[in-house]
């Protein structure tokens, strides 16, 4: 039997409980860092819209949610909106839609954009794309990306730009968080 009282304490169990208290609240603080970082490595990370080539279904400055684990399950689909590092300055990150898909002929005419031969409908962009007449053969392992607002979109049109490659996407843009009022999925 115990001969410990309730209500009483030894002057030695003081210390060692706070120690123990102190230890749990550490181990407790890095599992969460741990899984923090798994999280935002593997998993999910946070953008940020830097400009107006995604208008009007990104805004500048809203705060977007991007699933980084989609693309290692399949490959991107058409109409995605896809998060990709910046092929001539990796620093940067983009945000474009997936217009066309390895082996798809892409073509822009009559202010219309067209995938092997049919019409896009997108009900989504801001103004009909621009007077460029030009035809894209989506090469094998790359994407062909398009912002919603064409006419002020720097992407696959672009040769700065030109196809993403897969090993150049972070992942699918899945909501937008900020600002609260804006909050919806994508």
């Amino acid at each position: 039997m115990s001969e410990h009282v309730q209500g009483t304490t030894t002057p030695d169990t003081k210390p060692v409980k706070k120690r123990n208290e102190t230890w749990e609240w550490i181990k407790s603080l890095l599992i969460a860092f741990v899984l923090a970082l798994l999280i935002r490595q593997f998993l999910f990370a946070i953008f940020m819209v830097d400009g107006q080539s995604m208008v009007p279904t990104l805004q500048d400055r809203e705060r977007l949610v991007v699933n980084k684990l989609v693309y290692h399950l399949h490959k991107p689909e058409y109409n995605d909106i896809l998060v990709f590092k910046y092929p001539s300055d990796e620093s940067k990150d983009f945000i474009k839609r997936v217009i066309g898909l390895p082996g798809d002929k892409i073509e822009i005419r009559d202010f219309k954009v067209f995938r092997n031969g049919q019409e896009l409908d997108e009900s989504f962009i801001a103004e009909p794309t621009g007077p460029t007449e030009k035809t894209f053969a989506v090469p094998d392992g790359m994407i062909f990306v398009m912002g919603d607002n064409r006419n002020y979109s720097k992407d696959s049109r672009d040769p700065q730009v030109g196809y993403v490659k897969d090993e150049e996407i972070i992942g699918r843009a899945e909501i937008v968080w900020w600002p609260f009022g804006n909050f919806r999925k994508i």
